[in-house]
């Protein structure tokens, strides 16, 4: 599997670091290494777990869903996802694959990327437990898909530099949910025929109410310690954010709360596993800590009956488009 599957957990890496002190920028330094092999277990956890995301969005009728993941430990921050993207039914890739942009480590730049389920799920920060969240937006999906499918409007999106923490209202740099917010911007706001789709889709949303994630880092040296470590940047964020020792960037809670506000009947479905048991719940009131079910969720034991998808369970594969 290629590194640029995984970089995006920059983002991730990026605010935990923040979020302790400047020292822990040593974990970032070596992010492009590979990923440390899941043993058979945990694959087949991951497995399983991603059959029942599919059947669950296949059965919803949908034609897409914004996805997001669990990373590693935002709690910090109220946050539990850190990377989202569009997974599409008819993906030319494989059913269900998730369009999304990574950071490239290899070529030291931001790509598209179309990846299988399975593959999109295993990049959560801890094989053992993961979230997953899909975001359905009945009635505005065909501008949305026929966006996110042009592979030339998808590429015009992307950023010319990454920054994890980029500030979500500025063309300075990009991180891959800023990405995915714009390619809504563009695709809600009737834009695919602008001459500079960046910016008009920044402008479009913050028009119709968008609000970033905020991110409160709080002492002014960690604020410092962006400008050194690894993916992140001072660069385009306002004056008055960094004095205040805040980001604003595009995270997932930030797009799933714009989702929920701009199309009536949308509709949330929020999985996990932890503990050979999978939860799954619709509603917009989060899962519990720990993966503790609640009355009405879903709960699937996965040491009883075989629940190992039939179908091939993430093929990936490089990206389409190409620059």
């Amino acid at each position: 599997m290629s590194l640029a599957v995984r970089t995006c957990a920059a983002v991730s890496l990026a605010l935990a670091a923040l979020a302790s002190t400047p020292a822990a920028a040593g974990p970032l330094v070596g992010h492009c290494g590979r990923p440390a092999e899941l043993d058979a277990p945990r694959q087949d956890t991951l497995l399983r777990f991603s059959a029942i995301i599919r059947s669950t969005l296949e059965d919803s009728g949908a034609r897409l869903a914004i996805v997001a993941r669990s990373g590693l430990d935002l709690g910090r921050f109220g946050l539990r996802y850190s990377h989202a993207g569009l997974s599409l039914r008819a993906s030319p890739n494989t059913p269900w694959s998730v369009r999304q942009l990574y950071y490239d480590c290899d070529e030291g730049r931001s790509r598209i990327f179309d990846e299988g389920l399975a593959g999109f799920v295993t990049g959560t920060g801890d094989p053992s437990a993961g979230y997953v969240v899909a975001i359905l937006v009945p009635g505005a999906e065909a501008a949305l898909e026929r966006t996110a499918r042009d592979d030339r409007l998808a590429l015009r999106l992307v950023g010319g530099r990454y920054s994890a923490n980029a500030f979500a209202f500025g063309l300075d740099h990009q991180n891959c949910n800023q990405w995915l917010a714009e390619l809504m911007g563009v695709a809600w706001g009737d834009l695919m025929e602008s001459a500079d789709p960046r910016a008009d889709a920044q402008r479009w949303l913050m028009a119709e109410g968008y609000e970033p994630t905020r991110i409160d880092v709080g002492n002014p040296l960690l604020v410092l310690a962006a400008a050194v470590l690894p993916w992140t940047h001072l660069a385009g964020h306002p004056a008055a954010d960094l004095e205040a020792g805040r980001f604003r960037v595009s995270m997932p809670q930030s797009i799933e709360g714009f989702a929920r506000t701009r199309v009536p009947g949308a509709r949330r479905i929020e999985f996990c596993h932890a503990n050979g048991r999978v939860v799954v719940r619709e509603g917009w009131e989060p899962i519990a800590p720990g993966c503790e079910p609640g009355g009405g969720d879903r709960v699937i034991e996965l040491d009883r009956g075989r629940l190992t998808p039939s179908f091939p369970p993430s093929r990936t594969s490089p990206p389409r488009p190409t620059s």
